[in-house]
C-alpha cells in the first residue's frame, strides 16, 4: 500500500494545529484574566503576564501556518518541538525558583505536561515522515 503524503505528515498536522489551538486559547486567556492570573499563581502585584499572552498567540499563529502547509518542512517541526521541550524545562525551573501559590505550582506543572505531550506527538509525527522517506 502506498501512502501519500498527506497520510505521513496527518499526525504532525494534527499535532501543530492542536498546539496552536492551545495556545491561542491559553495566550487569550492569559490576556484577559490576567490579574486573577497572576494573584493565583502567587505572584506579586506588579506582575504583568499580557508579554507572555501575546507571544503565545503569535506562536499559535505561526504554528497554525505551519500546520496548514501542503508539505511540513521538517527543520520548522523540529523548532517548534524545541521550544516546546524548552517551555517544559523552563517551567519545571519555574516551579523550583519562583515562589508560586500551591495552586500556580500545580497549573504550571499541568500546561508544562500538556506542552510535553505536544512535543512528543510532534516528534512521533517527524519521525514517521523521516521513516517513510526511508522506505520511499
Amino acid at each position: 500500500m502506498d501512502q501519500t503524503v498527506d497520510e505521513y505528515q496527518g499526525l504532525l498536522k494534527k499535532a501543530l494545529a492542536g498546539n496552536a489551538v492551545f495556545s491561542v486559547i491559553s495566550g487569550v486567556a492569559i490576556l484577559i484574566a490576567n490579574r486573577w492570573l497572576v494573584k493565583f499563581l502567587g505572584l506579586p502585584d506588579n506582575v504583568n503576564l499580557a508579554l507572555l499572552g501575546i507571544s503565545l498567540i503569535v506562536y499559535a499563529v505561526l504554528l497554525g501556518l505551519g500546520a496548514r502547509k501542503a508539505k511540513i518542512k521538517i527543520t520548522g517541526a523540529w523548532v517548534a518541538i524545541i521550544m516546546d521541550v524548552v517551555w517544559v524545562i523552563g517551567s519545571y525551573a519555574l516551579i523550583v525558583v519562583v515562589p508560586f501559590s500551591v495552586g500556580g505550582k500545580w497549573a504550571v506543572a499541568l500546561v508544562a505536561e500538556l506542552v510535553l505531550a505536544f512535543a512528543v506527538l510532534q516528534w512521533m509525527g517527524v519521525r514517521r515522515i523521516l521513516k517513510s522517506r526511508r522506505y520511499a
